[in-house]
């Protein structure tokens, strides 16, 4: 068995780049498949031939000569058949937000750098697996919930994680380590690069260095006498060295949530309950992570055809307790959804939280006896699960063969409902966490 430690630097870090594939194109076919699965097609600003833009275009147009930067126009020059569609930003930020979403699960440390594309800092995510596996899962997850293609660099920095993140497109995953530069990089143009462009290209052609590995040996007094501190950064990222940080610029949670895609569909309570058993105790648990205490509990349901409601309950007091969490979850869905009703998914998101040392607990005398006691079995619990794994400690209701188990016993995560990493709210019409295949 694989020790996931050794696929991990001692010193150093291991960064992805999620990059996604013709993004707004991708999109389209997603919530319209059976319009734009296979097709060639097109975002552009405008459709009108003479003014229009392509913005992105699919994988299938760039095969018939379409690309990025021609009009509309020169678009059906080449590809008559080619489908153009109006952008649509609402639907790209709601994908966008669920991309990332996915990512978030494997570290804290994500920097969104545009709609389409973020950094992570997985090295201390090694209870996920090997970098590679990390990688593999976010792409399957992406492609299989989001129905989204991306490519995905794997690499000890950023620059070299955004430029092993291009050389397979799409759905590639690609390893680009320091000892690789040399072979892989040195003998393309500069302009190929990333952070060169053309016109950088150009200046440096004029001290006759044409290739990145010419840049990587040329002096460096000669570079910055004529680019400043930007040659010496040039001759370094010419050498694969980048120590620029992924720098997470995200507020905190406005919600924790954890929702999970069953392996059949379920309709009984007994099993119902045993799946929201679980799913709470995840989302309590990331909850007490961070210090924080919640005052509104969700529900998400999804029926086998795609449909998605969600319902919320506010508590007269704030929670951490797994127990509570559950407790309000069973009641919502009882009084919001029918036994005879199959479901396909659930989950629970938590909101209205606040910081644990600011939260005031109003409680009865009884519960103010026992609240330390109960805390500290918490924290106990969690200090075991912490150093041993999540199966651990169980509760009676988890040692189950029922479908939710699959949740713990298999490492099959749900979709993480965190929604703010981009700092923006969520559009009122987006309703709160929902899927964005609605």
């Amino acid at each position: 068995m694989k020790d996931t430690a050794d696929f991990y630097p001692t010193r150093g870090r291991v960064i992805l780049h999620v990059d996604m594939n013709a993004f707004y194109c991708s999109v389209h076919e997603a919530e319209e498949p059976d319009k734009y699965r296979n097709r060639s097609t097109a975002v552009a600003g405008s459709v009108e031939l003479r003014k229009g833009v392509i913005v992105t275009c699919s994988y299938t147009a760039r095969k018939m000569g379409v690309s990025t930067g021609m009009t509309v126009s020169q678009g059906l020059k080449k590809c008559p058949e080619l489908i153009v569609i109006q952008p649509d930003f609402h639907l790209y930020r709601k994908y966008s937000r669920a991309f990332m979403d996915i990512a978030y699960e494997y570290t804290p440390l994500l920097q969104a750098v545009s709609i389409d594309e973020c950094y992570l800092d997985i090295t201390g995510s090694k209870q996920f697996g090997t970098p590679l596996d990390i990688a593999n899962e976010i792409q399957q997850r992406i492609r299989q919930e989001l129905g989204l293609p991306c490519s995905i660099g794997v690499a000890p920095n950023k620059l070299l994680a955004k430029m092993a993140s291009d050389m397979k497109k799409p759905n590639g995953i690609t390893v680009l380590r320091i000892r690789d530069v040399p072979n892989l990089l040195w003998d393309k143009p500069c302009s190929d690069l990333f952070g060169i462009g053309r016109k950088t290209a150009d200046k440096l052609k004029s001290l006759r260095i044409y290739t990145i590995g010419q840049l990587a040996a040329a002096e460096e007094r000669k570079l910055t006498e004529r680019f400043g501190v930007a040659g010496s950064w040039m001759k370094r990222a010419a050498n694969g060295i980048d120590d620029s940080p992924v720098n997470d610029e995200r507020e905190k949670n406005k919600s924790i949530g954890h929702t999970t895609t069953l392996p059949r569909d379920i309709s009984r309570m007994e099993d119902v309950q045993r799946v929201l058993l679980n799913v709470a105790d995840q989302v309590a648990r990331r909850l007490r992570r961070q210090n924080l205490m919640a005052q509104t509990i969700q529900i998400t349901i999804r029926t086998p055809d795609m449909k998605t409601i969600t319902r919320s309950q506010s508590l007269e007091t704030v929670t951490e307790q797994a127990e509570e969490i559950y407790r309000e979850a069973c009641e919502l869905y009882r009084r919001h959804w029918s036994e005879d009703k199959p479901v396909r998914l659930l989950g629970i998101t938590l909101q209205n939280l606040v910081p644990k040392e600011e939260s005031a607990l109003q409680l009865d005398l009884f519960d103010y006896e026992r609240q330390p006691k109960k805390e500290s079995l918490t924290r106990t619990m969690d200090m075991l699960r912490d150093k041993f794994g999540e199966n651990a400690v169980l509760t009676a209701g988890m040692l189950t063969d029922d479908p939710s188990a699959l949740i713990r016993n298999h490492r099959i995560r749900g979709t993480s409902l965190q929604t703010d990493f981009l700092r923006e709210e969520r559009d009122d019409d987006a309703g709160g966490p929902r899927s964005v295949k609605e």
